[in-house]
C-alpha cells in the first residue's frame, strides 16, 4: 500500500515541483521510498510502503518501455500470482515478483476488462506512452482512495485531499451540498462531492480516461444488486452458513499475502475474533493482534478488553492491549483531524490513529473487520425497515443526523439550500424501486455509507503510520453472494444472523450472543472538562468566527448543554461541527 500521485498538462509540461510537494505529503503512506516519472506532458509521483517484493525492482512508478505503459498503484492484488500464471502462458515476461507488474501486463493484455480480474484493493493510474491516455480507477468498494483537482490547464491526482492542497490553485471554499451531506450522514460526503468546491474524489468501481488535450470519459466497470435471485430460492439456512463461513474463510486467507508481519485489530467483536480464529484455523503461528480501550464516561464503557482478552488466549495470540488515558485522547486529536483525507466525526477515528500509532512497531499489514455491519446486516435500523410502508421517511429518521428543519437552525443562511440528503436518499431509492425497503437500506449503505465513513477512517489513520489495513468482509466475491442472501437471515435475532451462525463452527458463544458493540470513545460521545474547553477554544478561533458556516444561537446551545444533543446514532452534535472546524483549521482553510 502506497500514496500516489501525479499531474496531467494539457499546456505544456507538468510541474515537477507540484508533484514532488504532493509526494512529500504523502510520506506517512510511504516511508520506505519515493520516486518520480515525467514523460511528455505527464508526471507521476510514488510514496511506497513495501509489503509485497520488497525489492527494488519493484519500485514506482514503474515504467515497461516494451509495453509502453507506466503505472502508480496503491493497494494489493490478492491474486496476483494466478494472474501471472496467467499471462506468463499468453508469452508475458516479467522482471519483478510483485502485484504492480502484473497490474501492468493485465492491463496491456485486456485492457480495461482487466478491472474484471483483479480481485483485491486498488486505485492506480496507467499513462499510455503511444496514445497519450491516462487511466485512473478505484476498487469496486472504494477501499483505496483517489481525489483529483481539475481545470482547463491540468488534472492532478493524490491519495489524500490534503496532498492537492500542496499545490495551491484549488478553491477552498466550502461546497454547501457537501455541507449538507456532512451534517446528515455522520461526515459521510458521497462521491464525487468533497467538503472543498475544487476537489473531487473518484466513486467506488469507476474509471476515467484522460487524453492528451484534457477530454475526458468515466466508467462504471461494477455494480452490485442486492436481493435474492430465483435460482437462489433452493438454498436452505444451513446451506446459505455453509456458503457464508467458505466465503469468508477464502477472504481472510487471500489476505494473508504479504512478505512483512501481518496482525489482526482485535476489538473483541464478532468480525475480527471470527478472522482471528479463521487464521489460526488455517495454521497462522505467532498472530500479533491488537485492541485499544479508554476509560469509562456517564457509565458507557470505553473498553472491551473482556472479549479482546478471551480470543486473545483461546486462540494464543500474541497480544498487545493498549490503554489511553483522557489525556492522551485529548493531546491526540489535533494530530488525528490533522491527517484525515476529509473530516469524519466518528469517535473511533482517533482510536484508530492511536491503535496504528502502536500496531507500526509490531507489524505492517492488519486485518480489520469493516463493513461487515453493512454487507451482513448488522446495525439497529435495518429490521425496522424490514415492513416500511414509506422507506425514504423511515431511513431518513432513522439514519439522519438532523432533519432539514434542524440543518436551518444550526446552518447559516449562505449554506441553506434544498434539502439535499434527503433529495440525494429519495433519488437513490428510485434507481432502486423494485428492491424491498430493507435492500434499499442495505444497498445505500454498502454503496455509499460504508465507503466515505469506516472505510476511509481505517485507511486515513493506519495509514498515517505506514500500516496497511486489509479488509476480508469486503471481498467483492463476498460481499456478491451476501447481497443475494434473503435480508431476514441477515438482519434478524439482532443483526448479523447468518454471519453469527456460521461463526458458531469455530468461535465461542460468549463472543457471539453477546450485545454489540462498538469501537467506544466516551469523552467524545459525552463532551466534558478539557475536552469542552478544546472545542469551545476550535469554534472561537477567528477563523472559525470569519468563516461563519454555523449559526451563533445553535452552537452556543450546543455549548451550554453538549450531553443532551447526540444524533440519532448516539454521536455527540457537537463533536461534529467542532472536527470540521478542526479539520478545516489544521489545512489552512
Amino acid at each position: 500500500m502506497c500514496g500516489i500521485c501525479g499531474e496531467i498538462n494539457f499546456k505544456g509540461e507538468p510541474s515537477i515541483v507540484n508533484v514532488e510537494k504532493m509526494m512529500r505529503n504523502l510520506q506517512s503512506r510511504g516511508p520506505d521510498a519515493a520516486g518520480l516519472l515525467k514523460q511528455g506532458n505527464v508526471a507521476f509521483g510514488h510514496r511506497r510502503l513495501s509489503i509485497i517484493d520488497t525489492s527494488n525492482v519493484s519500485q514506482q512508478p514503474m515504467f515497461d518501455p516494451e509495453l509502453g505503459l507506466a503505472i502508480v498503484f496503491n493497494g494489493c492484488i490478492y491474486n496476483y500470482v494466478e494472474l501471472r500464471a496467467e499471462l506468463k502462458s499468453k508469452g508475458y515476461r516479467f522482471f519483478s515478483t510483485g502485484d504492480t507488474e502484473v497490474i501492468l501486463k493485465a492491463y496491456h493484455a485486456w485492457g480495461v476488462d482487466c478491472l474484471n480480474k483483479l480481485i483485491g484493493m486498488f486505485a492506480f493510474a496507467i499513462w499510455e506512452r503511444d496514445r497519450g491516455r491516462t487511466i485512473l480507477v478505484r476498487d469496486r468498494l472504494g477501499i483505496k482512495p483517489l481525489y483529483y483537482n481539475e481545470n482547463t490547464k491540468y488534472f492532478r491526482f493524490a491519495s489524500t485531499l490534503p496532498a492537492l492542497l500542496e499545490c495551491g490553485d484549488v478553491d477552498t471554499s466550502i461546497d454547501s451540498v457537501a455541507l449538507h451531506y456532512y451534517m446528515s450522514f455522520h461526515a459521510a460526503v458521497p462521491a464525487p462531492f468533497t467538503i472543498l468546491k475544487g476537489i473531487r474524489k473518484l466513486p467506488p468501481a469507476t474509471y476515467i480516461v484522460i487524453d492528451r488535450t484534457g477530454k475526458r470519459e468515466e466508467h462504471r466497470y461494477w455494480s452490485l444488486n442486492i436481493g435474492i435471485r430465483s435460482a437462489d430460492e433452493q438454498y436452505s439456512k444451513q446451506d446459505w452458513q455453509e456458503m457464508v463461513f467458505d466465503a469468508v474463510e477464502l477472504a481472510v486467507m487471500r489476505r494473508q499475502i504479504a512478505d512483512v508481519p501481518t496482525g489482526v485489530l482485535l476489538s473483541g467483536g464478532l468480525d475480527s475474533s471470527l478472522i482471528v480464529a479463521l487464521l489460526v484455523r488455517n495454521g497462522q503461528s505467532d498472530l500479533k493482534t491488537f485492541s485499544v480501550g479508554f476509560d469509562d464516561v456517564n457509565g458507557i464503557t470505553g473498553n472491551e478488553y473482556k472479549y479482546s482478552d478471551l480470543i486473545a488466549e483461546q486462540y494464543g495470540t500474541e497480544h498487545t492491549r493498549i490503554h489511553v488515558s483522557p489525556e492522551e485522547t485529548l493531546s491526540a486529536l489535533p494530530a488525528a483531524v490533522g491527517t484525515m483525507s476529509e473530516p469524519m466525526m466518528s469517535h473511533d477515528s482517533v482510536g484508530f490513529y492511536l491503535l496504528s500509532q502502536q500496531v507500526t512497531k509490531n507489524a505492517k499489514v492488519v486485518q480489520s473487520g469493516q463493513g461487515a455491519d453493512e454487507v451482513f446486516g448488522g446495525y439497529h435500523w435495518y429490521p425496522k425497515l424490514e415492513n416500511s410502508q414509506n422507506p425514504l421517511d423511515d431511513y431518513a429518521k432513522l439514519y439522519f443526523d438532523r432533519d432539514h428543519a434542524e440543518m436551518q437552525k444550526t446552518l447559516s443562511p449562505d449554506y441553506i439550500g434544498d434539502d439535499h440528503s434527503r433529495i440525494f436518499v429519495e433519488e437513490y431509492f428510485e434507481k432502486l424501486s423494485a428492491s424491498s425497503p430493507i435492500n434499499k437500506a442495505l444497498q445505500i449503505d454498502t454503496d455509499i455509507m460504508l465507503v466515505d465513513d469506516p472505510v476511509k477512517r481505517v485507511d486515513n489513520m493506519t495509514m498515517a503510520f505506514g500500516v496497511e489495513a486489509r479488509v476480508p468482509f469486503l471481498d467483492h466475491e463476498l460481499v456478491e453472494l451476501a447481497a443475494r442472501i434473503p435480508s431476514q437471515l441477515k438482519v434478524g435475532h439482532g443483526g448479523k444472523y447468518i454471519l453469527k451462525e456460521a461463526a458458531r463452527k469455530i468461535l465461542p458463544a460468549e463472543v457471539i450472543d453477546r450485545p454489540k458493540g462498538y469501537f467506544p470513545v466516551p469523552a467524545l460521545k459525552y463532551i466534558q472538562g478539557g475536552y469542552l474547553t478544546f472545542i469551545k477554544m476550535i469554534l472561537n478561533q477567528p477563523a472559525a468566527r470569519s468563516r461563519g458556516l454555523f449559526n451563533a444561537a445553535y452552537i452556543d446551545g450546543l455549548l451550554a448543554a453538549p450531553d443532551a444533543a447526540l444524533t440519532p446514532k448516539g454521536h455527540s452534535k457537537l463533536w461534529q461541527i467542532g472536527s470540521l472546524e478542526l479539520w478545516l483549521q489544521s489545512h489552512g482553510i
